[in-house]
């Protein structure tokens, strides 16, 4: 018996649902079950052929039980090793190069704060003070700025000025944070893709309150809404994420891409509304059954991006 598991935190609409939709497929040698942890030595596989994750993002030692599950056989969904490494700047650096789909200008910026046991001299290299006015000229007002490798609308303000900023700035500690240019859109959409090929195109308004945010429709071209698919399949294969969501702000007929490093996207029934959620449950269930059919036991059974395996090769371009 192959098993599935999921492995989560406080959700609780999306883990048992996926976990009953599994199992009321009756699939021969498939079973799910939220993972059960009672011990993880180095080496030894925790029995599952699959694991769902869903909050390795928030408790670093499920990081490492993932790392050490996948490096012995589990198929992780996404994989941890990568979710390590990635970062939202870096996506936008990809998508100006390799990629070619349109993003908002974004510049990164250093912490506040200095971090724990470095000095002024740790910074030798960072001239001060940094070429602001350049920055600003790039970017234009207003303008966002935003945790680097955040998620979930943690730390983010939106800033008029550079006085905004100063404050603003002021506020984040020790995390490392970039400044992008605000897109002012006539429709915006997420959209969620599993697998690497199921996509869902979800109307969004993020300017409504949190739980009609998704009560919305916005009246676009049959065209954009293919261009819009086509981006988030090409932005998962080259990211290699098999569980995300990738979010379009449309500005003048164009889409551009504003996040789209969501590997634990919000899937909870009240927030996303009832048919958006069936519908994930019932591609996450699909993928996951996917995945577990195709795995085999003590071998790497990892996924991974255009972007690393085109690098491995010597066939990356980021000038293409």
């Amino acid at each position: 018996m192959k098993k599935i598991g999921i492995l989560y935190g406080r959700e609780r609409s999306f883990p048992p649902a996926v976990i009953q939709r599994i199992n009321d497929m009756n699939v021969d040698g498939v079973m799910a079950e939220p993972v059960k942890i009672d011990k993880v030595g180095q080496g030894l596989n925790p029995g599952y052929a699959v694991i769902i994750d869903r909050i390795s993002q928030d408790v670093p030692f499920y990081r490492a039980m993932l790392k050490n599950a996948a490096a012995t056989g589990t198929a992780v969904i996404n994989n941890p090793f990568w979710w390590s490494a990635d970062e939202k700047f870096f996506n936008n650096v990809l998508s100006v190069g390799g990629l070619d789909v349109p993003v908002p200008k974004t510049v990164l910026l250093p912490s506040y704060e200095k971090p724990t046991d470095t000095s002024d001299e740790s910074f030798t290299n960072l001239a001060h003070p940094l070429d602001w006015q350049s920055m600003f000229n790039y970017i234009g007002w207003p303008a966002w700025t935003k945790p680097h490798d955040g998620g979930g609308w943690k730390s983010v303000y939106k800033c008029n000025n550079p006085e905004d900023l100063w404050k603003a700035h002021a506020e984040t500690g020790q995390l490392v944070m970039m400044l992008q240019e605000n897109i002012t859109f006539t429709s915006y959409f997420r959209c969620y893709c599993i697998g690497r090929k199921y996509v869902k195109i979800m109307h969004y308004e993020p300017r409504n309150e949190f739980l009609d945010r998704y009560r919305c429709h916005h009246d676009v071209s049959d065209e954009l809404m293919q261009q819009m698919h086509d981006y988030v399949i090409k932005i998962n294969e080259w990211l290699g994420y098999d569980f995300n969501t990738v979010e379009f702000a449309v500005r003048d007929g164009i889409p551009y891409a504003i996040d789209f490093c969501n590997p634990a996207p919000d899937a909870d029934k009240f927030s996303v509304g009832e048919e958006n959620f069936n519908w994930v449950i019932e591609h996450a269930a699909k993928y996951a059954i996917e995945r577990a059919q195709a795995q085999e036991p003590g071998k790497s059974n990892l996924t991974w991006g255009k972007f690393i395996s085109e690098s491995v090769a010597g066939t990356y371009d980021s000038r293409r």
